[in-house]
């Protein structure tokens, strides 16, 4: 058979393949960076009309501000009963994402009674997930 008549099918293979790749903001993370809720625990359960508080936990990368561009740093982005944002797009601020660009590294949340998931992202200064994103296992907590 033609080798030419192949062409077609191996571009066609490839682009199929790199159209389901993930693709990444441009700030890279280190490969040992671990992100954690400290606090509340999954399956934790939390009295409803008081506001608790969410702990964040970062291993092997450091903390800035947005807007501060240094080597192995980012800053928290808080999703709550949302799933990871697209990893090469700025990550929303409205109430399911809270920023914490000012480099915090806990907050105080008050959430309505029923079931909820909590999960932290790392932005870059430009609050862009790192490359790869360095986000956390996803939680669920029960106020009530």
């Amino acid at each position: 058979m033609d080798k030419r008549l192949h062409m077609p099918f191996v571009a066609a293979a490839a682009v199929l393949l790199f159209a389901g790749a993930a693709v990444a903001g441009p700030t890279e993370a280190p490969h040992d960076a671990h992100l954690y809720i400290g606090w509340p625990n999954d399956g934790q359960v939390l009295p409803a009309g008081k506001p608790f508080r969410v702990w964040f936990g970062l291993r092997n990368m450091g903390v800035a501000p947005k807007d501060v561009k240094f080597p192995n740093t980012g800053h928290h982005h808080l999703l709550v009963d949302t799933d990871l944002p697209p990893a090469d797009q700025e990550i929303p601020s409205d109430r399911s994402h809270l920023h914490f660009g000012a480099g915090e590294t806990e907050t105080m949340l008050e959430l309505p009674p029923g079931r909820h998931t909590l999960q932290l992202l790392m932005g870059d200064d430009k609050h862009i997930p790192h490359n790869p994103p360095i986000s956390s296992r996803k939680i669920t907590i029960t106020v009530r």
